[in-house]
């Protein structure tokens, strides 16, 4: 495999990891915008409708409420246990620091038998810190004897790990509420928000505010993602056919010409013209010349030798 096949072959790798992540984190948006779409309808179907006995949706102490039950306004006589009010911490309301005041219920009639002498935990609304956070929060006290309840019907929130200071609790879990609050009974798998009591009392803790009904940016987020797994997939792919063409074009390209002038003279070699060898020369042996005093003393002999010849020719 040539090197630029090789660098291609990494590239559509490189875009295919790419376009997986990006397609499974665009399916995990979906998914979440799909969940918050269905939260969102039970909210709007029940926050305006009619309230209902608590026994017709919940028949005993140990029923599971349902997730299209949520939010539904129930009503069920009976009598707050002042004595065993828990507060809720670190739960803000509307961005500010608030306590809840949870206070236990027992439900004398809630159209089902099976629900008589259950205690439900009820969140009668949020009060604001005291001076040192916690020790000077005073909740308003819950109207006495028999009254009737109508309440917004929430899920029972998991236990909570974390310590609270005595008559605290860190999640509307009912067990600890009502084990913080020195309450003993069947309790109701579930409990309630305030909406109203009759006959009410005066004060009475802030209303706890609706649900937010805000789709979120979850639908706009997997959109987002399935782009970049497109658009990064067909990227990568250009690069790689981009590797392929130019290995290919040098491969087809022909040898570049040497420049010449009008008669054919070259005028400069490049990289690829064949340079010319130089013929091997006798190496220049530099000549001696000899002083002018040797140039007489060379005449003299000549003279010397030319001598015995003219006599013979007398």
């Amino acid at each position: 495999m040539s090197p630029a096949a090789r660098r291609a072959t990494g590239l559509v790798l490189v875009g295919l990891v790419l376009a997986v992540t990006c397609t499974l984190l665009g399916r995990w948006q979906w998914n979440r915008h799909v969940w918050r779409d269905g939260a969102i309808a039970v909210v709007e179907a029940n926050w305006s409708a009619d309230p209902v006995p608590l026994g017709s949706v919940l028949d005993s102490p140990g029923g599971a409420l349902t997730d299209a039950d949520v939010w539904r306004r129930v009503t069920v006589v009976g009598h707050y246990e002042p004595d065993g009010t828990v507060l809720l911490r670190n739960r803000p309301v509307d961005g500010a620091p608030a306590y809840h005041a949870l206070v236990p219920f027992v439900v004398e009639d809630a159209g089902a038998p099976a629900l008589s002498a259950s205690v439900l935990v009820v969140d009668r609304g949020w009060v604001e810190p005291g001076a040192d956070g916690s020790i000077d929060v005073v909740p308003p006290a819950p109207p006495e004897g028999t009254i009737t309840l109508t309440a917004r019907l929430r899920h029972d929130e998991p236990a909570s790990n974390r310590t609270a200071p005595p008559g605290q609790v860190q999640a509307i879990s009912v067990d600890q509420v009502l084990a913080a609050g020195g309450v003993e009974g069947r309790s109701v798998d579930a409990y309630v928000a305030m909406t109203a009591e009759d006959p009410s009392v005066s004060p009475v803790p802030g209303q706890l505010p609706a649900p937010s009904t805000d789709p979120g940016s979850h639908l706009s987020y997997a959109f987002q993602w399935w782009t970049f797994a497109l658009g990064g997939l067909v990227a990568f792919c250009l690069g790689a056919r981009r590797e392929l063409q130019d290995e290919r074009s040098a491969e087809e390209a022909p040898a570049p010409a040497p420049a010449t002038t009008a008669s054919g003279v070259e005028l400069w070699p490049t990289r690829d013209t064949p340079r010319p060898r130089r013929a091997p020369t006798a190496p220049d042996v530099p000549r001696r010349r000899g002083g002018r005093d040797e140039d007489l003393e060379d005449a003299l002999i000549d003279a010397q030798l030319a001598e015995p010849t003219g006599r013979d020719e007398r």
